[in-house]
C-alpha cells in the first residue's frame, strides 16, 4: 500500500520522489562535482522514473611501467659490463699474441739459414738394383716337314716351276710335258713326271692336292671337247685320276678347269701362249698350320 502511495505523490513534499527530496540530493552526491550527470528515464506505466548509470572502469596500465623497468635495468647493467671487460685485441697483446705451439717435428733448417759449420753434406741415396735382363731363350721351334725335301728338283726336267709361298708350294708344269696336242691323257712323259712327285705328296700327309688346268686363248671345238672348258677340266681331271692309282688319298685332291681365264703371259706370241697352257699342282697347308 504505501508502495503504491508512493508511486501516485510525486509532489508531495518531504516525500522521496518529489523534486528536491531525498533521491535528488543522493543523486547529487553520486555525480559529485565537476562530473555530468547521466540521466535516463524509464516509463513504467504513465509514471517515469529517474536513475544514474555507473562510470564505465578504466584499463590499468600497471604492469607496463614494470615491463619498462626491467628492460631499462639490464640495458644499464649491459653497458656497466661493456665498460668494465678488457678488449679481445689488448688481451692478447698482453699475453704475448697467445700461447706458443712447440711444433716436436720441425723442418730441418735450410742450408742457406742454418750454421755452415754445422751443414752435413748430402749423402748420396743407394741406387736401387736394377735386375738383370733376362737372356734370351732361344725358342727351337718344332721343325716342320719341308715338302721340297728329298726332292731332285734337278731331275724335274725342263718346263717345270717350282712357287712355294707361305703355307703353299705349287708345281707349276707345261701342257706339252704332260699331253699330246688336244688331248687330256697323260703322255708317258707326263705320268713319269707325276711319279717324281708322289714322294713329295706322301711326305705331307694332311696336305690338300688342288690340281688346275689352263688352256691359251686359242678356241677348240671336237666332239670330246667342245670347248677349251672342257679341255682344262678333262686335263685336271687326268691328272687327279693317275694320283689316284698311284695311293693318293682321293679326298686330298680336288680338280678344277680355268681354260684361258687366268693366263700368265700374252696370247699374243707363240711363247706366250704355250706358257698358258699348263697344269699347276698345289699342296694347302691345313688352316691350323697356314
Amino acid at each position: 500500500m504505501n508502495d503504491t502511495l508512493s508511486n501516485f505523490a510525486p509532489g508531495i513534499p518531504g516525500h522521496a520522489n518529489a523534486p528536491g527530496g531525498p533521491a535528488d540530493a543522493r543523486t547529487a552526491r553520486v555525480s559529485g562535482p565537476g562530473q555530468p550527470v547521466v540521466r535516463r528515464a524509464t516509463h513504467a506505466g504513465s509514471f517515469e522514473r529517474w536513475h544514474l548509470d555507473a562510470a564505465p572502469p578504466q584499463e590499468e596500465e600497471g604492469w607496463l611501467l614494470v615491463y619498462l623497468d626491467v628492460i631499462t635495468l639490464l640495458l644499464v647493467m649491459m653497458v656497466v659490463m661493456l665498460a668494465f671487460s678488457e678488449p679481445i685485441s689488448e688481451r692478447f697483446e698482453a699475453a704475448g699474441r697467445g700461447p706458443e705451439v712447440i711444433d716436436t717435428e720441425a723442418p730441418p733448417a735450410r742450408p742457406d739459414t742454418a750454421d755452415p759449420s754445422t751443414v752435413v753434406p748430402p749423402v748420396p741415396l743407394p741406387l736401387p738394383a736394377q735386375p738383370k735382363p733376362a737372356e734370351p731363350t732361344e725358342v727351337v721351334a718344332e721343325a716342320k716337314p719341308d715338302p721340297l725335301a728329298g726332292l731332285p728338283l734337278s731331275q724335274l726336267g725342263k718346263g717345270i716351276e717350282v712357287i712355294v709361298s707361305p703355307g703353299t708350294v705349287s708345281f707349276r708344269i707345261s701342257s706339252e710335258i704332260l699331253f699330246a696336242s688336244g688331248d687330256a691323257g697323260l703322255t708317258p712323259a707326263g705320268q713319269e713326271v707325276m711319279d717324281r712327285l708322289l714322294p713329295v705328296f706322301n711326305g705331307v700327309p694332311d696336305h690338300t692336292i688342288v690340281v688346275e688346268g689352263h688352256t691359251d686363248n686359242v678356241p677348240i671345238q671336237t666332239a670330246r671337247f667342245p670347248s677349251n672348258w672342257e679341255l682344262a677340266a678333262g686335263r685336271a681331271g687326268g691328272v687327279v685320276r693317275h694320283l689316284e692309282l698311284r695311293g693318293i688319298n682321293p679326298t686330298r685332291l680336288r680338280a678344277t678347269g680355268y681354260a684361258e681365264t687366268r693366263p700368265i703371259a700374252p696370247n699374243d706370241t707363240p711363247e706366250g701362249r704355250a706358257a698358258n697352257r699348263r697344269v699347276e699342282l698345289t699342296l694347302e697347308a691345313p688352316k691350323g698350320q697356314r
